[in-house]
């Protein structure tokens, strides 16, 4: 499978691939395809990693596009302004990715529920208490809100992130909560009352505007029921 990531503020990422070759995506993320490339729709493995997706908040079943007689094309889009990032999975390196993170992938990639093993950063670590993990081997392409952002951290070093611009990490790193200190910095500060804390080994992404934030800014300016 060989790809080109093109737009700039809403990418979209072109796949050739050739005969017999596949892609996996959720619904709604194909934007353009050559007439041979078939699509099929199932539960994507196991009936208990099907709903470990739907838990998760992506839908229960995944999209497989074929290419049929011969080389296919097709193209992936972003659903929000920013980027597109091509992450290479291998059995030693799967990764963790917020749940509306993942666009497509070879099909040789599996998707699954991530727990997080400390409850209180699951509840309140700004993620939700479920992420997805992407293991097995191949090419998977990654939905980033706004820019992105790249961080190499040390085994024990820690990085503090804001609710939500957490896009990926590697499967190594570990995710706990800090709250804020002191009342007036939780009453005045912006920030809310926990945020995400990361620690390495392992490479981590930001993305710089996550759609929570985007719309968290627009509120003030939808008009109100009662005017």
């Amino acid at each position: 499978m060989k790809y080109e990531i093109v737009g700039e503020s809403m990418p979209a990422v072109i796949c050739e691939l050739q005969a017999n070759e596949s892609m996996i995506t959720e619904s709604g993320s194909m934007a353009w395809m050559s007439p041979n490339m078939d699509m099929s729709t199932n539960a994507g493995g196991s009936l208990g990693r099907a709903f470990g997706r739907l838990f998760s908040g992506e839908s229960i079943f995944q999209n497989v596009y074929t290419a049929q007689g011969g080389p296919g094309m097709i193209a992936f889009a972003s659903s929000f302004p920013g980027s597109i990032r091509a992450v290479e999975i291998t059995p030693q390196r799967p990764v963790v990715v917020q749940k509306s993170g993942f666009l497509a992938a070879e099909s040789s990639v599996e998707l699954s529920v991530f727990f997080q093993k400390k409850l209180g950063a699951g509840f309140f670590g700004g993620e939700g208490f479920i992420m997805q993990k992407l293991s097995g081997s191949g090419t998977a392409f990654l939905e980033i809100d706004g820019s992105a952002v790249e961080y190499d951290l040390a085994p024990g070093q820690r990085l503090v992130v804001d609710t939500g611009n957490l896009a990926m990490m590697d499967a190594t790193c570990s995710i706990d909560i800090q709250t804020v200190k002191g009342v007036k910095n939780v009453l005045f500060g912006g920030e809310g009352l926990f945020l995400t804390v990361v620690t390495g080994p392992g490479k981590v992404i930001l993305q710089t505007m996550p759609i929570s934030g985007m719309a968290a800014a627009l509120i003030p300016f939808l008009p109100s029921g009662n005017s």
